[in-house]
């Protein structure tokens, strides 16, 4: 019987990509972690026997504990956490579950870039439109909640990146860019193993729209559409990314569970 401050694998899936999930701290011991370098989607690193600095790192907000197992050390920080009045529960099976688990896709540590100053540092060319907004959401809703993104001048990118050690995406020449006729979207869900059907669904929208290629999915033209107005509502780039996560929300929601809804007058009449 599952424990009252537990957690299965498929709720946490769930709860991934969503702005209502948790934060998920894997306690991992390093031996551990070196042996299996993989992270659970959205999920931060943070050592068991540095507690207080656990605290401040939620800062009141709902955790998810994982560990090896699901045992000693997931459960005791859980444990730990709601003695301090915090919300939190552990993964059933801790990152074994998460492995086994058919459906649940794993970060490679590998694949992230260097955090500057506690988060990832991204950089772009400024007045973004549709991979420079699907981008940043995939990243703070899959890879790594608190990063941060600069929109600069397209010729300033390279030096930008250079001089704060930001990682540059969907400009020429970048790691993270247009690969053949995948967008940079589609090399960011292949770099961090986000290849799930949802996010594959996904993806062929934002591919359609970034590329002109409407024909890919009936929602191509419509993502473009939407993408060129948020460009012209908002005149900071900043303020336009924060009001494209929301749209993004939605567009996962749909590709995950109301992607074959169709909305029809009362009665079936036309």
């Amino acid at each position: 019987m599952a424990g009252p401050n537990e957690i299965s694998v498929a709720q946490l899936l769930r709860l991934i990509g969503t702005p209502d999930c948790p934060v998920i701290v894997d306690v991992c011991i390093d031996p551990d972690f070196t042996d299996d370098p993989y992270l659970i989607p959205g999920s931060v690193r943070h050592s068991h026997t540095d507690l207080p600095g656990m605290l401040t790192m939620l800062a009141g907000r709902p955790s998810v504990i994982t560990c090896q197992k699901g045992l000693k050390l997931s459960q005791g920080v859980c444990a730990w956490l709601r003695a301090e009045g915090l919300q939190s529960e552990f993964v059933t099976g801790g990152m074994y579950g998460w492995r086994d688990h058919d459906r649940a896709p794993r970060i490679p540590l590998a694949a992230l870039p260097a955090p500057v100053d506690g988060a990832t540092l991204w950089v772009t060319r400024h007045r973004p439109k549709i991979d420079r907004i699907a981008c940043p959401w995939l990243i703070r809703r899959f890879v790594d909640r608190d990063a941060r993104f600069l929109f600069v001048a397209p010729d300033q990118v390279e030096g930008v990146a250079d001089r704060l050690n930001a990682t540059p995406f969907d400009v020429e020449g970048a790691h993270f860019s247009h690969r053949g006729d995948l967008c940079t979207f589609d090399a960011m869900l292949d770099d961090f193993g986000l290849r799930t059907e949802t996010l594959d669904r996904l993806s062929t929208v934002v591919r359609g729209a970034d590329t002109n290629n409407h024909d890919l999915h009936p929602a191509a033209a419509g993502l473009l559409a939407v993408s060129v107005g948020l460009s012209r509502q908002f005149k900071d780039d900043q303020a336009q990314l924060d009001a494209g996560m929301g749209l993004y929300d939605a567009l996962y929601r749909w590709a995950r569970d109301g992607h074959e809804e169709v909305d029809e007058w009362p009665g079936g009449r036309s």
